[in-house]
């Protein structure tokens, strides 16, 4: 059984294990959908019971922060590493190439889009983008949703990256599982940093955790209460959740 954080599955697995089941799904032509956790995630599920049962269904979940990989290790999974949304997208990208493999891209904006696939082609020559659409920000009616479903479906696409934002995009991903014939990756602002938008913390920032805080000075006003409010949250509640599994296995 997979391990929990508060409550949210998180899987332990790596770069080659993950892009080996996404691939293999793929190839089948299997709907599936797939999320990258991190504390956001974590904080929203626990937030919400029935996001975190949507998130819990997810047929594969990575551990996309730094926090959660600590926590994983000091479960027991001493060899855990990050699988970090972004970086995820960009080896699916590249084997997606080397297997002629239809990749597509659901969110964003047009000029994001445009942006990120053209890197895309420019590094994978025979990279097959069969799809590719940023959606309206207000709610789709049925009709609508069933269009595009349609049109990806059409298209061919075997692995589908969105990027509409948490929750949004786990919530996306959950209720088009079995609709959608292709593996649905929730890989949150992997389109921005690709495209060139947005700029990701330096390395050793996201080896120490704080990511979180370098993007939190480059986008104060859309991101402070993402960080500050979740933050201190998740790590109160997961020292009192580690110390009660503690305690808990003592008196056995």
């Amino acid at each position: 059984m997979a391990p929990t954080i508060l409550g949210t599955r998180v899987d332990p697995t790596s770069y080659e294990n993950a892009s080996s089941l996404v691939l293999a799904w793929a190839q089948k032509g299997e709907s599936r959908n797939v999320c990258a956790a991190n504390v956001h995630v974590i904080m929203e599920a626990h937030d919400s019971p029935e996001f975190q049962m949507m998130v819990n269904a997810a047929d594969l979940i990575t551990p996309d922060g730094m926090p959660l990989v600590w926590v994983l290790r000091h479960m027991g999974y001493a060899q855990q590493t990050r699988v970090y949304g972004p970086e995820l997208t960009l080896k699916l990208v590249e084997a997606a190439a080397a297997q002629s493999v239809p990749v597509g891209f659901y969110g964003s904006t047009p000029e994001v889009l445009e942006r990120m696939t053209a890197k895309f082609r420019a590094l994978f020559p025979a990279l097959k983008v069969a799809y590719s659409f940023s959606p309206p920000f207000h709610p789709l009616a049925i009709e609508e949703d069933q269009v595009i479903v349609d049109e990806i479906n059409t298209s061919g696409v075997r692995i589908l990256f969105v990027g509409l934002g948490c929750p949004r995009q786990e919530r996306w991903v959950a209720e088009h599982k079995g609709q959608v014939q292709a593996v649905m990756l929730a890989v949150g602002a992997a389109f921005d940093f690709h495209a060139g938008v947005k700029r990701q913390a330096p390395g050793w920032m996201q080896a120490a955790g704080l990511e979180w805080l370098f993007r939190l000075i480059q986008e104060p006003k859309r991101l402070w209460r993402r960080y500050l409010y979740h933050n201190p949250r998740f790590i109160a509640l997961i020292l009192l959740e580690l110390i009660f599994k503690r305690s808990s296995h003592l008196e056995l």
